[in-house]
Formats: C-alpha cells, sequence, structure tokens
C-alpha cells in the first residue's frame, strides 16, 4: 500500500479547511470522490470505502456525535455546516 493510506490526520474543527481538502484530495485520488457530492452516484461499496476513511479522520469527540451517520455525503454535509464559516487568515 501506498503512503497515501499512511498519512494521518483528524478533523478536529479548528482545521476544518485544511482537513476537508487533504480529504477531498484522498477520497479523489482512492476513485471516491463521488461519493461526497449530491450530483453524483456511488456504489454501496463506495460509500461504505468513503464512511471508513472519513471516520477514520474524524477527531474522536466528533466520531460519537456523528455516530449513527451512515452515508458519506450526509456527514460531509453536516460536518461542512458546522464548521465550513472558518476562513484562512494569513498573517505578516
Amino acid at each position: 500500500m501506498s503512503n497515501v493510506a499512511k498519512l494521518e490526520f483528524a478533523a478536529s474543527g479548528k482545521n476544518y479547511l485544511s482537513w476537508v481538502l487533504d480529504a477531498e484530495i484522498h477520497l479523489d485520488d482512492k476513485g471516491l470522490g463521488n461519493t461526497i457530492l449530491a450530483d453524483k452516484e456511488a456504489s454501496n461499496q463506495d460509500e461504505a470505502k468513503a464512511m471508513i476513511f472519513i471516520c477514520h479522520h474524524l477527531h474522536e469527540g466528533l466520531k460519537v456525535e456523528y455516530l449513527t451517520v451512515k452515508d458519506p455525503l450526509e456527514l460531509w454535509k453536516n460536518l461542512k455546516e458546522r464548521f465550513d464559516h472558518q476562513k484562512t487568515v494569513i498573517l505578516p
């Protein structure tokens, strides 16, 4: 397996912007990008793989909070709704 699978990053709320960009890249790399797009269809197997990946990279507190969510798109939207208000600020 490649080093991509060994990369560790967990969404905690404070790092949502960088986490979401990393997660999108990794899901696309694994052929699972369609699982988080509303206008695309994905197989049950791909949805399960995406859920495993996303949940593996969530902070423990968020895992517990979203324990009952089984659909990767629904989880993706929930996280976006909760944390997407954060913006990157670059200080001099």
